[in-house]
């Protein structure tokens, strides 16, 4: 299985590179793809909503009246949920979304998901390159001599670059990730793939562990 290395303008390099068939090559598992996508979503919630109980309200301390004689009802604390100012009975909490998946798992779902672009032909490998000045012009560039100006897209890298970054930021459509960190919900989730030479040697590395 081989695909066609391309310059940065989007011109052949007039060579091609061999991919790996474990990795490209097998039957997509849309259950694994579908539990990876959801525990991403999932541990991406924050569960930071909460509201104070009783115990967390000011005041309170001292009794607002006697028990008895004032033919009124009884109570013991102006931080009552029925009081105006006081505690909030049942109200929401942080909660902790965590959800794990086992590492083969991940793996295989990751792996589907490549296998599935590489099918539906939205794959380039591309020379590696970087950018000469931190100017999003020359990144928006690359995409215009794909075709992909306007079409959501993904640009896997070997590793952290700072200018690459910077440079990408602000292009709506594009997202730039490291290679071995994207996920299955970041390689499903955009209509071309762009993967620098480097980083696929790293990609295939790091699923075939």
């Amino acid at each position: 299985m081989k695909l066609q290395v391309y310059k940065k303008d989007g011109a052949l390099a007039g060579r091609e590179i061999e991919l790996s068939e474990s990795v490209f090559g097998v039957e997509p598992n849309e259950h694994v793809i579908y539990l990876a996508v959801k525990t991403n979503l999932t541990n991406l919630r924050q569960g930071t909503v909460a509201t104070k109980t009783r115990a967390l309200v000011s005041g309170g301390g001292k009794k607002p009246w006697k028990q008895k004689g004032r033919g009124t009802a009884r109570s013991g604390s102006s931080r009552s949920p029925i009081w105006r100012g006081g505690g909030t009975a049942h109200g929401p909490q942080p909660v902790v979304y965590e959800q794990k998946l086992p590492r083969k798992v991940k793996r295989l779902a990751r792996i589907s998901a490549l296998s599935a672009k590489l099918r539906d032909e939205a794959i380039k490998v591309l020379e590696d390159f970087s950018v000469a000045e931190v100017k999003t012009r020359e990144v928006a560039q690359v995409l215009k001599s794909f075709g992909l100006a306007e079409s959501k897209t993904l640009i896997l890298l070997p590793g952290y670059d700072a200018d690459m970054l910077r440079a990408s930021r602000n292009i709506a459509n594009l997202k730039v990730q490291i290679a071995t960190d994207a996920s299955t919900r970041e390689l499903l989730d955009c209509k071309a793939l762009l993967i620098m030479e480097s980083a696929l040697t790293k990609l295939e590395g790091s699923l075939q562990s």
